[in-house]
């Protein structure tokens, strides 16, 4: 491929997003590049403070509790407040409980400031999945959420190098450092981001008043929590690479530094390879995406029952690294398609939700498969988990072909998508 093909394919991929859409894409990479705590907190607590192994996962399932809690309640606060003084909230909060947490001494307040810190930093994803559905055009949507994707992984690989070097001089300046930059992400969203909630319009003559979304609303909506179920397994299948593949690396006597190589790829491939694979499949049929993603994720998986050497490891991650490309914007356009407009931030709460609570229960799981019947079967349960997964998908999206599109405008409810909504 020549220069001028790569310039062109590239401002293609970035053209035609609007202004707002970029700052919120600004925001989420200042954000992840702060990511300090969710990287070094256990090599922290063992390293620096000198606690357990078992205090450390204790810490970390607080955290992820935090996240599971404040996802449904952020989601009613996007509907409710707005998505930004939801953003603003939480990301504030976020930058005072990591500063906070940074001078913590006593086990006890660590692990409660840790609870509060894993709440603060999930409040604000419901808010700005919902203001890029409100601000970007349905047909723009699959590819503003893989570029906000990629801005997560691009800002995740660079701040996990940088505070890297810095956990050497301070583990407290990290966490100075997230909350600076987390503070500075909040200050962007008071100063660029307009408030994008979208207000009822009047009924027209001779219908009904649009009738208010609950958060049992969501509950109810059947098609969309079969999507919430299916998400919780490709995320427990996601999990396991960062909880089940460093215990299995260690028990095969590969070092950690092993792991950190294989490991790396799974970012490498997704900030080399999420743009120009969103912009292979953009206008490809949603159903077998979300098939051949959840299958690519639970073999990937699977495979690494067969890996004897550091090749073989990373092999495996590019496959199910392939799949995540593949499913995160394609599965985002879908939970948005069966949002109704004044709803999105319920609907993207309890979305947000399946995620940590995948977060919570992997490491426990996954410990227990290890410690009780080995890793092999861990490895297994992942391809099985992958089948049903696909299985799903393809029920799912059986159900929702026939169904007549309806992008929704605000003051209106939208339809189930029917399969080129879907793939819009």
């Amino acid at each position: 491929m020549s220069i001028a093909m790569l310039k062109r394919a590239a401002k293609e991929s970035v053209s035609g997003l609007p202004r707002e859409f970029w700052w919120l894409w600004t925001s989420t990479l200042v954000n992840r590049l702060g990511a300090f705590v969710a990287t070094f907190m256990a090599l922290y607590l063992t390293l620096e403070r000198g606690h357990s192994a078992s205090y450390a996962g204790l810490v970390a399932s607080l955290h992820g509790l935090g996240g599971v809690i404040s996802s449904l309640g952020a989601g009613v606060m996007t509907d409710r407040l707005g998505r930004r003084p939801t953003m603003l909230i939480a990301q504030s909060s976020t930058a005072v409980s990591v500063a906070v947490l940074g001078f913590m001494q006593h086990p006890v307040a660590i692990a409660a400031v840790a609870f509060v810190v894993g709440a603060a930093s999930s409040a604000s994803r419901p808010a700005v999945q919902a203001m890029m559905a409100d601000i970007v055009r349905p047909e723009d949507r699959l590819r503003a959420f893989s570029l906000n994707y990629w801005a997560i992984n691009l800002g995740f690989a660079l701040s996990s190098v940088g505070a890297g070097f810095l956990a050497e001089y301070s583990y407290r300046a990290g966490f100075i450092g997230e909350a600076v930059l987390t503070l500075a992400c909040a200050v962007l969203v008071f100063v660029k981001l307009p408030e994008s909630r979208p207000e009822p319009g009047p009924a027209a003559p001779g219908k009904a008043a649009e009738p208010e979304v609950g958060m049992g609303t969501v509950l109810r909506d059947g098609r969309f929590m079969g999507v919430v179920g299916l998400s919780f397994l490709i995320s427990l299948i996601f999990q396991q690479g960062y909880v089940g593949l460093p215990v299995a690396m260690g028990a095969d006597g590969f070092s950690a530094a092993d792991f950190g190589l294989v490991i790396a790829v799974n970012g490498v491939l997704i900030v080399v390879l999420q743009i120009p694979v969103t912009r292979y499949i953009e206008h490809r049929d949603p159903r077998r995406l979300l098939i051949v993603s959840a299958l690519l994720a639970g073999y990937g998986f699977g495979l690494t029952a067969f890996a004897g050497s550091v090749a073989v490891y990373a092999l495996t991650v590019c496959v199910w690294t392939l799949a995540e490309i593949v499913n995160a914007p394609t599965q985002t356009g879908l939970v948005v398609r069966l949002s109704p407009v004044h709803g999105r931030g319920r609907y993207q709460g309890v979305y947000t939700t399946s995620w940590s609570v995948a977060a919570l229960i992997a490491p426990l799981l996954s410990g227990w498969v290890i410690d009780r019947f080995g890793a092999g079967w861990l490895w297994g349960a992942c391809a099985v988990l992958g089948t049903v997964a696909g299985l799903g998908y393809w029920l799912l999206m059986r159900e929702l072909r026939e169904e007549p599109e309806l992008e929704a405008e605000p003051g209106t409810t939208a339809a189930a998508p029917s399969r080129e909504a879907v793939s819009a």
